[in-house]
Formats: C-alpha cells, structure tokens, sequence
C-alpha cells in the first residue's frame, strides 16, 4: 500500500505519532490536508501551511499561558523543516481530534506534557515537509534528492549555487510520496534546538497585539456579570429584578444555574447594576463549613480508614517495632487560589444556528462541551476561538467561566463578553484542595528502615470524568453526557484514568528504603477543586522533603548526606542533589543570620533541587537566594527553562508564605491581593537555575520548581530557629 506523506500524517502525527488507520481512511480526518490551487496553500500535515509567497504557518495545538509553547513548539517543527522559527506565524488550533492531548485523549495543556508529547510528532512533521520539498526540487532539476540541502526556507542544487524556495514548490511537493521513515536531524546539526533565544511571542505581549480573552471586542458587544451564591451549591430562587432592569445600561437580568447574570452596554455598567442586586438565595445543597471543621473531619477519616493501599514494600509495622526510633508527624495544607493575572473570562455569541466562543481555555474541547450543556446546540456546532492566556496554571481546565457566557448568549443571541472580577476569582473559583499527612519514620541506628505516608483528602478526577467523557466523544446526544461521565467514573483505573492527583510525588519515593507503605484516605468535604500548579506534587512534596529533613536531624546526619546515602539507584535524583549543594555553598557557613535548607523532587518527569537560604527581618521571613539544580533532558531553549523554573520557585514561595483560602460558615474570607498576598517584585530573591545537559527525552518545566521551594524554605527556618513547622503557610 502507497500513499502520501499528508494522509499518512493525519494519523500518524495527529497526536502521538502512533498509527491508527481508520483515521486515515478518505473522508474521515477533521483537518484538511493537501494542495489548494485556488490560494495556493499547501497543508502536509494539520501542523503546517505553506504558500506560494513564502508563508509559513503553524498550527499550535497547546494553548500559550506564559510557559513557552509558543515558542518551544514552534523551535521544534522549525529545525526539522530548516527554517528559522522566527520567520513562521503561528496561529491557536481550532478543536479537532488531530489536536488532543496522547495522554487524555483530549485537547487540554497540562501537566507539563506539552514539549515532551509534542517533541518526536512536530520533528516527525517537520522533517516529513522537507523531504517532500527537496524530492520536488530534485525533480525539478534531475538530481538525486539525497545530494540536496536546504537551507531557511531554500532547497540548495547539489553544486552549492542553484536555489529554489520553499514557496515555489508547494505545488509539486504535494504530489511527492515518501516510503519508510524519515531521518530527523542528529542533534550536532541543530541550529535552533537548545539555543538561548528570546521568545516569540515577546514583542506581540509587549506591544499589545496579542489578544487575550479579556481583549475580544465584538461588533454589538454587551458585558455581562455573574452574582454567585456566597456559599458553593447555593442556588438563587429570586432577585429585585424591575429595579435593575430600570438602571442605567442594563440589557436584562435573569437567574442562570451558576446564579443572577446582569448584562448592560459596558462592564461598568453591569458592575454598578450587580451592586444593587438583592438575591434570595436556597443554601439547602450549600456546604456550611469552617476551615477548622474541614480538618477535624480528615484527622477523623485518617483514624477511622488506613486507607486505600497505593504502595508497599516490606512491613512498616515490623520495621517499627524493631526500631531504635520511631517519629511521627502530622502536615497540613490549606486550600489554594490560583491567582491567574488574567481573571475568568469569556466572550459567547449564538447566531445562524451556531455559537462561537472566544475564551482563554486550557481546553478547548472541554470548553465545547460546556458550552454545549447551556444551548440547545450540539458540539459540532459550537466554534472555540483560544486566545492567549493571563496564566492557567491548572484553574483554565475547568470551564464554569465558558458555561456561564454561553448561558447567557444563547438566552440573548447578541455577543456577550463575561467577566470575572478579582474578588469572584478568589471567592467562587476552583480551588486546590486542603490536604493532610500522616508520616512515620523508623531509624535503626541513624539509618531509615520504615517509611509511611498516610495522605489524606480528595480527588479531583470525578470533576474531570464528568466533563472530560462527553468530549471525547462528542457525537453522542446531551442526554447522554452524565451517563456517559458516571460510566467513566465506574471504569476509573480500566477504561479511564487512575486519579492519582492526591498521591502523585508520594508514591514515587525515590529513596532505597526496605520498608515503604504508602496510602490514601478519601474523603471530600464538598468544596469544588481543581487542578493546581505542580497539583498533587505540592502537597505531598512539602510533606515528602520535610519529613526526610525531620529524619535527617533525628538521626543526627546532615540532609544533604543522609539523602544521599539512599539514592544509589536513583542516579538522576543524586546529580541533581550534589549540584545544587555544590552550587549553593552547601559545605560553607550560611552568612550571619541566615540558614540553609534543601529538598529533592521529581515531577512530571523532572528531577529537581533546590537550596534555599533565608533569615527573618524584622519579624518577617526574608528569602535571599533559591540555588535550584535541573534536569529536564534534551533542553529545547535554556532561556524557557530558566524563566518557568524561576516562575515555579516564586510561585510556590508565595504559596509557602501567603498561601491559604479558609471558609467560615460555607464562605470564604478572602477576597482579593490584599488578604490573598502575593510575593512582590521587591521580596524576590536572588535565583540560580543550573540546568544539567542531557540527551535524554525531553520533560516539562512549567510546574517542577513548585514543589521543592516550599518544604526548602521550612527546612531552612527550622536550621535557624530550630522550630519545625508542619502547617502551610509558613510564619515568622
């Protein structure tokens, strides 16, 4: 059997790069590929368009928020097709099953999976495109293909002098066939592939141009606000709305599912309106919790449940009887915002039987269902339009924003653009849940011999399957979603995922010890959450690393070594740790009124350490310099890998010394930067990221800095002050 590299493409690249030949069959492929004479585009595959005149365009299928997608993504398909990826325009991927995510089977960015699922499928892509280029060429000229170069967008005639360009052989490349694989480049001629250079995107953010979802201006746009109920699963039974509509600019106001929706002629408008709104609301399906309630009922759940068993290894049991120490401890963690620079936004329009959205969604395809859960639409009849992003940071996964707007659209068939202030952010968003360890550690003479990790708390896949199952199969009729979402649930670890949001980084241990147990206790107070930067990594790495240095200093040995002695097994876990001491001074005096501390974790694939020095001034906490040690395999752009490590560190130092959602009666009491801090420009400290060379596959970096910073900086207050601190955040 013979075809063309484009329809093969369509299986073989439109993910994973794994073939599936129903999808190649005529007819079938979402996304169009091939020669089009009338404007002279040619697609060899979903990623890349070129023209006659030179145009190079590709289609980026995981959303930019600040990571480096835009770029890194754009690195990729660009050395292999031998064009400077500066000279390529990029545009968002429209929804479509060519674009989804190998790992979800669904077109969502997360989990910092986006370079290493995309770094075999884009080099794959690309290099497929210049073959056909250079056998077009070759023919064109009578010469053997394999005596051709290229070079920027030019195929080079084998006597160094004769060019053509890219653009003026589109034509005959489509009708080129390649049979067996195609060589990607090896690594000592890449020209643009672990380069330091600045970001595409940059001067589009500096200057402007790019569009966020807050930027969508629509012709005839009206603005539209949310009043939710204070507390999660209030419902609004009615409203004073004859003294609404009558104030000036208000369109309508009615009750939605999500609460009391008032749309005027301009933002302000809706906001001054929104303040005289006086709501009945029903709290009969309304939590009505405190902080405190939350963790007596995990302290109670931990005690009347060991738990499901996650991982086991020897007896923890025999282990502690037989040791010469056993130490307990108990960690706490609150909830989390996620903070998102951007707020939740959304702009809906229905018309000619259709609705198009313009959003900034971490998934686009999720973002389709939502939309489609509130009209009488189904999927295929609803367009998503990504925009950038003002962060995500797990929150853009979950997609009330995009319901609301279109629930509110397809009541008044006119643009609406839906905005979330900063205080509804903060007080109705999804958080990161609350979690609780329990951990017990046996030392037989200073050697660690039993490890437990009881982790206790929620999951967040029940919200995911729910919404995730219609998406990935978006033939099926509304009727069908929840069924479809409580089948997913029942098939949890079979046909779905397992949920391991709550144990990741905990079962992962990476330390040689005989005796290792590791289990979850489930229980869910009912408030809604979501995925979180680094998600169950954070947690669990705060509670892994300082009970590792509590155990350190109970067996009288310095962190550094008494981590090293157990990681003969684990040599990538083991450079990175001796690099960032060595890096850090670990050896030397820290300076007067100061103190170091270190933590190790891998996640997502990436092995990181950092040393974070710090002191107290004037009653407050003062970090001076975080040393952090990387290794992330092959590095596509060090610059990214710096930028989003150093993100992480300051991101999870603000969570480490602000961090914290608390609920009183059902309601949370923080509102917005004022009671929910951030770290200032100001507090930030001096950062070292040192990356490791690798050739090994390429991870992601976006969440690995999170979650060693926070138990660092524990670490190092408790070597200054001796007082080990076991509750987020940290204090002075």
């Amino acid at each position: 059997m013979t075809m063309n590299r484009r329809d093969f493409l369509k299986v073989s690249t439109g993910a994973s790069g794994s073939l599936i030949l129903a999808v190649s069959l005529p007819g079938c492929a979402s996304v169009q590929t091939g020669f089009q004479p009338d404007t002279g585009e040619w697609k060899p595959d979903v990623w890349l368009e070129l023209t006659r005149d030179d145009n190079i365009v590709f289609t980026l299928a995981r959303v930019e928020m600040g990571q480096g997608t835009y770029t890194g993504l754009t690195t990729l398909i660009a050395e292999e097709l031998d064009v400077n990826p500066a000279r390529m325009k990029v545009k968002f991927a429209p929804v479509a099953p060519e674009y989804r995510n190998p790992l979800y089977g669904l077109q969502l960015t997360g989990a910092s999976t986006s370079l290493a699922t995309s770094w075999k499928p884009l080099r794959e892509a690309g290099a497929s495109a210049r073959q056909m280029l250079v056998m077009a060429a070759a023919g064109v000229w009578g010469v053997d293909a394999g005596a051709c170069t290229t070079e920027d967008g030019r195929v080079v005639h084998p006597n160094g002098i004769d060019s053509l360009r890219y653009g003026q052989l589109v034509e005959l490349a489509d009708k080129e066939v390649i049979r067996g694989k195609v060589a990607l480049k090896p690594r000592s001629e890449w020209k643009y592939i672990g380069r330091q250079v600045g970001r595409l995107d940059a001067r589009a953010k500096a200057t402007g141009k790019a569009v966020y979802g807050i930027d969508v201006d629509l012709p005839g746009m009206v603005y539209a606000v949310m009043t939710r109920s204070p507390r999660y699963g209030g419902a609004a039974n009615d409203f004073n709305r004859n003294d609404i509509i009558g104030l000036p600019g208000v369109r309508d106001a009615f009750i939605t599912e999500r609460g009391v929706a008032v749309v005027a002629n301009s933002y302000w408008q809706a906001r001054k309106a929104q303040q005289s709104l006086q709501v009945d609301w029903d709290f009969t399906k309304a939590i009505d919790l405190s902080t405190d309630q939350v963790f007596e009922g995990y302290r109670q759940a931990a005690t009347n449940d060991p738990g499901a068993r996650e991982r086991s290894e020897g007896n923890v049991d025999k282990a502690a009887d037989r040791a010469t120490k056993v130490i307990e401890a108990e960690y706490e963690q609150p909830y989390l915002a996620h903070a998102t620079l951007e707020p939740m936004n959304a702009t809906a329009w229905y018309h000619d039987g259709g609705m198009e959205v313009w959003a900034p969604t971490q998934a686009p395809d999720l973002g389709r269902i939502a939309a489609a859960r509130h009209s009488d639409l189904s999927p295929s009849a609803i367009t998503i339009h990504t925009t950038f992003l003002g962060g995500g940071f797990g929150r853009r996964l979950t997609q009330d924003y995009i319901e609301e707007a279109a629930a509110v659209a397809y009541q008044l068939k006119v643009p609406v653009k839906l905005v979330w202030s900063r205080e509804e952010d903060t007080r109705h968003g999804f958080l990161r849940p609350a979690m609780l360890h329990r951990m017990k550690g046996s030392l037989n003479d200073g050697e660690l011999t039993g490890w437990h990790h009881q982790v206790v708390g929620p999951k967040i896949l029940d919200w995911y399957v729910r919404n995730a199952a219609p998406a990935q199969y978006p033939w099926a009729p509304k009727f069908l979603y929840d069924t479809l979402g409580r089948v997913g649930l029942m098939a949890e670890g079979i046909a779905t995922p397992k949920d391991i949001s709550a144990i990741e980084g905990a079962t992962s241990y990476p330390y040689q010890v005989p005796n290792v147990s590791v289990r979850h206790t489930h229980t869910d107070p009912g408030v809604p959450i979501t995925w979180w930067r680094s998600v169950g990594y954070s947690h669990n790495g705060f509670a892994v690393e300082t009970f590792m240095d509590e155990l350190a200093h109970e067996s009288g040995e310095d962190p550094v070594q008494f981590r090293r002695k157990m990681l003969d097994a684990e040599p990538r876990h083991r450079e990175v740790l001796d690099r960032a001491a060595r890096l850090a001074g670990w050896d030397q005096p820290a300076p007067e009124g100061r103190a170091r501390g270190i933590a190790l974790f891998q996640s997502f694939g990436t092995y990181v350490a950092q040393v974070v020095e710090a002191g107290i001034e004037q009653g407050e906490i003062k970090i001076y310099k975080v040393t952090c040690s990387v290794d992330c395999g092959q590095v596509v752009n060090p610059r990214i890998v710096e930028d989003q490590i150093a993100g992480g560190i300051l991101f999870g130092l603000t969570a480490a010394l602000y961090g914290e959602i608390n609920f009183d009666g059902g309601e949370v009491r923080q509102s917005n930067f004022h009671d929910y801090r951030l770290l200032q420009q100001h507090q930030a400290p001096e950062v070292i990221v040192d990356i490791v060379d690798s050739d090994a596959a390429p991870t992601g970096v976006g969440e690995p800095g999170v979650p060693p910073v926070i138990p660092a900086l524990g670490n190092a207050l408790f070597a200054l002050t001796g007082e080990r601190q076991r509750r987020l955040p940290l204090t002075a």
